[in-house]
């Protein structure tokens, strides 16, 4: 947990905390802080989770650092409470223990009733499973429950019902809680909004809105809908859709989406999607879906917790032929060693992308927190990804009949229209300068990772690496080489703009190393991942210079998309686990090839979409912390595994030597379920210390 400073000038501060504290924790904290002398002005945002503040001198400042700093540290005391309906003792418990315990109180035709009903569902999906010809661990549960009723030991039937309904209540209470953890950070509870028509503000259902309304959203107010801003400015939040926590600015002719929150100004909308349709209902219908991509080992849990069942019908029959106990032969029944296979494994992943969301890391599904675990090798894409995903022009050469402003005006006409870190470098180094161009081109023809071809007034313009221009278009490049290898030289990547066959300008393009890349590089080597590898499609000098900064001895340069995607085959097949980061639409085919895709929350939509796994917060130093994740969560799955086979065992063993009765077999079994199910569920990275946390406000 902690408060982030995001802007700070002379006098006023504003902070940012990741995690949520409620309109009641705001008026907490601004009662606090008010009472500060110097403290001029306070404004929270409990839904945006910002602190405004105004202050005369640097003691005041300071003081309020300290007032946030204790107020974050009672926060993370305070454990999350459990919306009302959904606890332990109420769902799981309650009602299995009244019918435990009331029961021997009743008279018999009412206990058998009850102990028939709380039984049905064991009865007819053993027999179920029984009559289509299969030995599961259903039929097992059945003829457990059969033999105590046969030995005439009620109580024994009667508890394997209550910790078998248990066992089942617990995982089905596990699931919906994570699953409502995952989705509940992004849901929207709005009822109403404000619409204008006919000049007048009308407040309606959010239920009612269509595309034809009109939507008025104001500083503090959630956006209910995707949609385009016709009028008005304002600085949106947009935390719950890209993971940063700094505002944008939103204007006319913006795009804005539903869950990002208006800060300051206000918007006028007129809707694209409503209700289902939002990126937002998406992005949850994502969520509850991703439960669906099964890890290998969860697969393997499930099969080998039915292929158990028939070796213990076997040793059980075994047992009754050569001692004739019947006790004895149900003490095998009781002891399963399918259930805390069964349960605990997708409990643990369940858990696992639970805990990823609050460290902003999404992961799409168990399987890739298995094969995070078992990563060997990290290939970086470098534009956008090693590299800042804001680069700049660092120099514009004119080399034709345009003049370096024509060149600079032109090639923004044509990047303007792609999404890649570059292209936006271009547009603003243009915007930025004040050249304004129309859009006089006709269609614009990107070629994925080679550059952009189109027609500006009648003539064939070409924009991208100089591979595309040269070799494939047969532009003459060659008398501007003294000049490419200065711009190079630096580390900067090359542009080449021509004009039918004839190079008219370079672009030299900075795109400087993120000030995290070299740390998280490290700490990926500390997690015994030697093979560190970068791929990009400048030229041999940019790339050497990019790689000898980040300390990456093996790199691929000049390589074209499927060149990326083919690299990376190969390395899966010589064996390799191989985890690839990309975030533009030319890193997709590359993503789709690894064991396990990795895109940035600001990466083109196709990037994120293809992914296995999204930084939420468009930084890298999350990656080391998802490969952890990974390792931790496979790791208390084999400890859990370990426990339930020598635990019950032991179990198994004492029940032949008639040691452990049936019922007492049976509840030891069913603790041991219960305590690796809920070892699966607990936290696999450890939290913010007290220090670090003070340290994030300092």
């Amino acid at each position: 947990m902690k408060f982030s400073v995001v802007s700070h000038t002379q006098g006023r501060i504003r902070f940012v905390s990741d995690f949520p504290f409620g309109s009641e924790g705001a008026e907490e904290l601004a009662d606090k802080l008010d009472l500060i002398p110097g403290i001029e002005g306070v404004r929270i945002n409990p839904r945006t989770r910002s602190v405004l503040l105004l202050y005369m001198d640097k003691q005041s400042l300071q003081e309020a650092k300290s007032v946030i700093a204790r107020y974050m540290r009672t926060l993370a005391s305070k454990s999350l409470a459990i919306p009302q309906g959904q606890s332990v003792i109420s769902d799981v418990a309650f009602w299995p223990m009244v019918r435990f315990f009331t029961r021997p109180l009743m008279p018999f035709p009412a206990s058998l009733g009850m102990f028939l009903h709380s039984s049905w569902g064991i009865f007819s999906g053993g027999f179920k499973k029984l009559f289509s010809g299969k030995l599961t661990v259903e039929v097992l549960d059945l003829s457990a429950i059969a033999a105590s009723l046969l030995m005439r030991d009620f109580k024994t039937a009667s508890t394997l019902v209550l910790l078998l309904g248990f066992g089942e209540k617990l995982e089905e209470w596990t699931r919906r809680k994570t699953m409502t953890n995952l989705t509940r950070s992004l849901a929207m509870n709005i009822d109403t909004v404000w619409i204008v028509k006919d000049g007048h503000e009308l407040e309606v259902p959010l239920s009612s809105v269509t595309k034809e309304d009109l939507l008025k959203v104001r500083a503090g107010s959630a956006i209910p809908v995707d949609g385009k801003v016709i009028g008005g400015s304002a600085t949106v939040n947009q935390a719950s859709m890209t993971g940063e926590s700094i505002g944008v600015l939103r204007t006319e002719g913006s795009t804005v989406y539903a869950g990002t929150v208006v800060e300051d100004g206000e918007l006028l909308i007129q809707p694209t999607a409503v209700g289902q349709g939002t990126r937002l209902n998406k992005i949850i219908q994502f969520i509850e879906n991703s439960e669906k991509v099964k890890a290998n080992v969860e697969s393997k849990a499930m099969k080998i917790a039915d292929k158990v069942v028939p070796y213990s019908f076997l040793l059980s029959g075994l047992v009754w032929l050569f001692t004739r106990n019947l006790q004895r032969a149900a003490a095998v029944l009781m002891v399963d060693y399918s259930c805390a296979l069964k349960m605990s494994t997708p409990v643990a992943f369940m858990s696992s992308m639970r805990e990823g969301t609050s460290h902003k890391i999404l992961i799409k599904g168990g399987r890739y927190i298995e094969e995070l675990a078992q990563v060997d090798t990290v290939v970086f894409d470098k534009t956008g990804t090693l590299t800042e995903s804001h680069p700049k022009v660092s120099k514009v050469i004119p080399l034709g009949t345009w003049d370096r402003d024509t060149v600079l005006r032109n090639a923004a006409c044509l990047e303007e229209h792609f999404p890649h870190p570059v292209a936006k470098a271009i547009v603003r180094a243009a915007a930025d300068e004040e050249l304004h161009h129309e859009e006089e081109h006709a269609e614009v023809k990107y070629v994925v990772g080679h550059g952009i071809c189109t027609e500006l007034n009648g003539e064939k313009v070409l924009i991208g690496s100089r591979h595309y221009i040269e070799e494939d278009e047969g532009v003459d490049c060659s008398g501007a080489e003294e000049i490419i290898e200065s711009i190079a030289s630096k580390g900067h990547t090359v542009l080449y703009l021509s004009r039918n066959g004839k190079l008219e300008g370079l672009i030299g393009i900075e795109d400087p190393i993120r000030k995290e890349s070299v740390e998280v590089i490290e700490e990926l080597r500390n997690l015994g991942i030697q093979n560190i590898v970068m791929l990009t499609g400048d030229g041999p000098r940019t790339a050497k210079n990019v790689a000898a900064r980040l300390d990456i001895k093996e790199y691929y340069c000049q390589v074209l998309p499927e060149g990326k995607a083919q690299i990376i085959e190969r390395m899966v097949k010589s064996g390799r686990k191989v985890l690839m980061v990309g975030d533009g639409i030319n890193d997709s085919p590359a993503l789709t090839a690894a064991n396990v895709g990795v895109s940035l929350s600001e990466a083109a939509d196709l990037a994120r979409e293809v992914a296995a796994v999204v930084l939420l917060e468009n930084n890298l130093k999350h990656l080391p912390l998802a490969i952890k994740l990974g390792k931790r969560t496979l790791s208390r799955i084999h400890q859990n595994f370990r426990a339930s086979v020598g635990l019950n065992t032991a179990f198994l063993a004492g029940g032949l030597d008639g040691v452990l009765p049936a019922a007492v077999g049976a509840v030891l079994h069913n603790v041991t379920t219960v305590g690796v199910t809920l070892n699966a569920a607990r936290a696999y990275l450890p939290n913010l210390s007290e220090e670090e946390r003070t340290s994030e406000v300092s």
